[in-house]
Parts: C-alpha cells; structure tokens; sequence
C-alpha cells in the first residue's frame, strides 16, 4: 500500500511538471520603422475597368510606411526551421481555428490583406466582392498553382497542404497592379506587421528559436538596427529566446536602402 501511495505521488509529479512546462509560452512582438524619409506612394496606372477600378485612388502597396510614425506595414516575420525540422508544439489556443477559413478578398480593384498568412491545415478562400470579375493566381511551388476566374460576387476555395519555404506571391492578370502574398506554414508562429510596423507572435513555446524576417520590396530584411547597434541578419534570420510572458524587441529600424 506504502509503495501505491508512492508510486501515485510519483505520478502526480510528473504530471504536474508536465502541464507546467506546457503553459510556459511566451509572445513575442517588436515594431519596425523606417530610419529616413517616408517615400510618398506612387499611383497606380489603372489599364482596364477604368470605371470601376479608376475611383478607388490606388497606389503601389510594395512599401507601406505609416507617416505619422514610420512604421513599416506588410513584414512577414515566422519560425524558421531547417529542412526535415519538427514543427515547434502548438499552444492550445491556436487549436480553434487550426481548420478554419481564412479570407482574401477581391475588394476596390486590389486584394485585402494585402500578407495573407495561412497554415497547411486551412483553407483559403478567395472572394471577388467587385463588380467586375479578376483572376487570382497563386504561384505556388510545393503545393499545385491556380489560377481561377472569379466571377463578381464569387468566390473559390482552395488547400495548400504543404508549406511554403518564402510567401507565394499571389496577382490578377486582367489588372496588372494587384498583387498580394500569402505564407503558407504548417504551425500557426507567423505575423505581418500593422499599420504601425508592429508585429505579434503569441504563445510561442519558451526556448531558443530562429526567425526569419521577409518584406515585398526588400526580400529578406537582412540589415537593421537594433538595441542602437547596426545588425545583419543572415537571409533575414535572427536567433531569440523566448520566456514565459512576454518578450518585446522594441523598435528594430530598418534604412531606406534595404527596400532598393
């Protein structure tokens, strides 16, 4: 009986020990900004559907700088894993929507979102909510590509069950100047930076990771200044260990030059 008792007490240890090791996630979130001038937005040339596209005031989305703060907007920042790695374990909370849709629209002549962030387990939905109708292909090179019509008012869906080493650029043939990007992982620790260049990556399991920082116009983010200091981050990788709570990276300044 003594030993019973001890072999129980034993397990409710482990046990214990366990679910605290599981709870220990951390998020991890910075705000990149531009060092220099904000560039003024260039309009885009409206060739086709001039009627319908031509009201909407379109401009280049390559490089988003917000002019009140020079935060930098569409930077895709994820774990990076070498090839053949396991994926990190996935906090509970990511479980709700591990099979859930995730929407990119047709909308005023120009996709929204403009990063499109999806896991191999979801599936994307392309809506055309314009009065005209755009094609939406999808460039993808693990997964099949596509390249549907989208009627206005239609809408497709699709699966990528494999996950993507950079984002997919995604663009419409009959209106040259759309373009978006979608990343396709297969574990949910991925963000694109707001309006405000800020970035969050949430319940991270705690440890050392590396992450890998991408933009549009710059490719790989691979030169920053970080803590004060001038910074390369290899391919725009950088390595941070994550503890329990949050982790905050403060402003990571990135120069004009990069995006050239």
């Amino acid at each position: 009986m003594h030993r019973f008792l001890i072999l129980c007490a034993t397990f409710s240890t482990l046990l214990t020990a366990t679910s605290s090791a599981r709870a220990d996630w951390g998020t991890l979130t910075g705000q990149f900004v531009l060092d220099g001038t904000a560039p003024t937005a260039s309009k885009v040339q409206v060739t086709k559907d001039q009627q319908v596209c031509g009201k909407f005031g379109l401009v280049d989305e390559k490089l988003v700088v917000n002019s009140d703060n020079n935060g930098i907007a569409g930077i895709v920042v994820w774990i990076y894993l070498k090839r053949g790695a396991k994926a990190p374990e996935t906090a509970p909370g990511y479980a709700e929507n591990a099979e859930g849709d995730v929407i990119l629209n047709n909308k005023d002549c120009r996709f929204e979102p403009h990063v499109v962030l999806l896991r191999t387990s979801q599936k994307l939905v392309v809506g055309n909510l314009d009065p005209v109708g755009h094609n939406t292909k999808i460039d993808a090179v693990k997964n099949v590509p596509v390249n549907p019509i989208i009627p206005a008012g239609g809408q497709e869906t699709f699966s990528f069950p494999k996950e993507e080493r950079l984002p997919t650029k995604v663009s419409c043939s009959i209106h040259p100047w759309m373009t978006s990007y979608v990343l396709i992982k297969d574990n949910p620790y991925m963000a694109v930076t707001d309006k405000d260049g800020r970035f969050a990556i949430k319940d991270l399991p705690t440890g050392k990771w590396t992450f890998q920082v991408w933009q549009e116009a710059s490719g790989y983010v691979d030169a920053v200044d970080l803590d004060g200091k001038k910074t390369k981050w290899k391919r725009g990788r950088f390595d941070y260990t994550v503890k329990a709570g949050d982790n905050e990276m403060g402003v990571i300044k990135v120069k004009p030059s990069v995006f050239k």
